[in-house]
């Protein structure tokens, strides 16, 4: 039986939900959100779920801000609750990188973040007992820190419903319909919707849907992990999210008395349908030996848990937020395992995008699809070093 919705959203992660959740606060009627397995069933459930506004550029420190205000008042503005907890966020950096951390510190203050720059001596008043010698600045944002990913998914998508969203899970989107130059529905596992407006948020399920419509992004799935240690006797410290972009790793606090932490290493390409959802013994290795050299007094704590799930890696690790191809289509890809702390504000542009006629939360121009095939790739000037990012956080 052929069914019809006036704007059908794929993808029952934070993005897709968000997105979901902005379309009925603007006014659009009918909207169908699809996910084929469960909500929050992909990178977003798998996600470190740092919420930091520390970006190497303005585009993403601004989504990244904006979204901030949604997650610090989240049972206001959305309802439910997302789990933020505001413990702080530290950046740290090698003496290489000074110069550049102080411009993005600057560049961030402009934009009304609450963040400064701070010595390597406040680092070890702030995380006591690490290891500072190395450090060449750092910065720190009281304000920020980290949510519960599936949480954050559910209460958007509950809030969407509660607005005459349809919800639907398990139900897989097979094809992307359309006729001529224009969108007309999607192809499901449960049947046909006739729809003049489909928006992609599939993460790395997306191929599938781009290819038979002759779109290519060079988009490419990979397993990410992350590690989880138990504090070792005598720690209690409830300490802030940290990225190390010296030991090219990042945690966060995980429960009352451990560490959930990821390191920055190239994986092999990944499946989607088919992965370990496990930790891998050797990046446990890698995690503790990231967290030791930081931290000594991690060296023999406890290895609790771990999982692995799939993200969806850009050409130049910085996601897609565009119109695409046909006439009616929208996406959200190659979230690059840095989405989940800009899904507020993603979602939101997304829906101004397809209400009103553009977005006006912020200027998704450096998100364009179109980039790549103008050999114009995303580069921060001001980087900390040019590895590739394929972790989720």
């Amino acid at each position: 039986m052929t069914r019809t919705a006036d704007v059908v959203v794929i993808g029952g992660g934070a993005n897709g939900t968000s997105t979901a959740f902005h379309l009925t606060l603007l006014g659009a009627r009918n909207v169908v959100l699809l996910e084929r397995q469960q909500l929050a069933a992909g990178a977003t459930g798998k996600s470190g779920a740092l919420v930091r506004m520390h970006y190497t550029n303005e585009a993403e420190s601004r989504l990244a801000f904006e979204s901030l205000k949604v997650f610090r008042n989240f049972g206001e503005i959305v309802g439910g609750d997302c789990g933020f907890e505001g413990v702080g966020f530290v950046q740290l950096v090698g003496p290489t990188y000074a110069a550049a951390l102080a411009r993005n510190v600057a560049r961030q203050q402009r934009l009304g973040i609450s963040t400064r720059a701070i010595t390597p001596a406040e680092v070890r008043e702030i995380l006591p007992g690490c290891e500072v010698g190395d450090v060449g600045a750092a910065a720190w944002e009281a304000d920020s820190g980290f949510a519960d990913p599936a949480a954050t998914a559910f209460a958007f998508a509950e809030a969407a419903r509660n607005r005459g969203a349809t919800i639907e899970t398990g139900v897989e989107v097979r094809r992307v319909l359309t006729e001529g130059s224009r969108v007309v529905g999607v192809e499901t596992s449960a049947g046909r919707i006739e729809a003049p407006t489909v928006v992609i948020v599939a993460g790395a399920w997306s191929t599938s849907l781009l290819s038979p419509l002759g779109l290519d992004y060079r988009l490419a799935p990979h397993r990410i992990q992350v590690s989880i240690f138990r504090w070792p006797a005598g720690f209690t410290q409830r300490h802030p999210a940290v990225i190390d972009a010296i030991h090219k790793a990042w945690w966060r606090p995980e429960g009352r008395a451990a560490t959930l932490i990821g390191v920055e290493l190239g994986v092999a390409h990944g499946d989607p349908e088919k992965f370990d959802e496990g930790v891998d013994e050797t990046y446990v290795a890698s995690c503790r030996a990231a967290l030791a050299a930081r931290w000594p007094r991690f060296a023999g704590s406890t290895m609790r848990g771990g999982w692995a799930g799939m993200i969806m890696m850009s050409p130049d690790g910085r996601p897609i937020i565009d119109r695409l191809g046909p006439d009616g289509l929208w996406g959200m890809l190659g979230d690059s395992g840095t989405s989940f702390k800009t899904s507020p504000a993603i979602g939101r542009c997304l829906a101004e995008w397809i209400v009103i006629g553009k977005p006006s939360t912020a200027d998704l121009a450096p998100f364009r699809a179109s980039r790549f095939a103008e050999g114009r790739p995303w580069q921060d000037e001001d980087h900390y070093g040019r590895e590739r990012l394929t972790i989720s956080r």
